[in-house]
């Protein structure tokens, strides 16, 4: 069967659909924010619309196609930010951006991870992100290298976040709890690195260190291409 992406959204035969297939996605999403992804089924969805689980096969011949449709509607809601013509400044936007937008679905870094997502809104935004990087002297090779350098970043960065907010961690609690131990590990000296990390670094203590080493860390990635027109930091 032909991809969805290329299949009328209603059929040369038949009863018109009841639901459209945003009307399906947005169903999908509901589910995946309130009760996570795990929740999504296509007999779950088909009770949002009030439709029967049947007639959801007119719109999609099952959950993977769901999972098409759920992660595309949520990136055509969200604009790629507009290009300065600066690579790096434009990178910057465009993983912020992401970021936000995982943060927002939690679901949404396992499905993009796992499977290549060729919808409209899908397509706008890689427009952006290779956009964002042409005209600077790469070759597709290398613009392929440099834009998914980046979004690992990214996706690795999120997918630890939402771990601690999914487990309820709590960065200043959990060091209180250690407390006897890690007073023991630094007495010990055995891991004198890790120990002068442990007692002089700052960020981990910060109440937004997850924003701010999202921050850094990015830049760090963006300065192993300094070599590219604009390449420093400009931080």
């Amino acid at each position: 069967m032909e991809p969805i992406w290329n299949r009328p959204e209603r059929a040369a035969r038949g009863p018109r659909p009841a639901h459209s297939r945003d009307a399906v996605a947005a169903a999908g999403v509901r589910v995946a924010d309130t009760e996570g992804v795990e929740a999504v089924s296509m007999r779950r969805v088909a009770a949002e619309p009030g439709a029967g689980t049947a007639s959801l096969y007119r719109y999609l011949t099952g959950k993977d196609e769901l999972f098409d449709l759920m992660v595309d509607a949520v990136m055509r809601a969200e604009e790629p930010p507009e290009r300065t013509g600066e690579w790096r400044a434009d990178l910057r936007a465009l993983a912020a951006g992401s970021r936000a937008v995982m943060l927002r679905h939690p679901w949404l870094p396992m499905l993009v991870a796992a499977r290549p997502n060729l919808g409209p809104g899908s397509l706008r935004w890689m427009e952006s992100w290779y956009g964002a990087v042409d005209g600077f002297g790469l070759d597709a090779d290398e613009m392929l290298a440099l834009v998914g350098t980046v979004q690992i970043f990214v996706h690795g960065a999120v997918t630890r976040e939402l771990a601690e907010r999914e487990a309820g961690f709590d960065f200043a609690s959990r060091m209180a709890a250690q407390g006897a131990y890690g007073d023991a590990v630094i007495a010990g000296g055995a891991y004198p690195t890790l120990i002068r990390i442990m007692v002089e670094a700052e960020g981990p203590h910060r109440p937004d260190r997850h924003d701010r080493a999202f921050a850094d860390g990015l830049e760090r990635v963006l300065d192993g291409h300094r070599s590219l027109p604009g390449g420093t930091s400009g931080r």
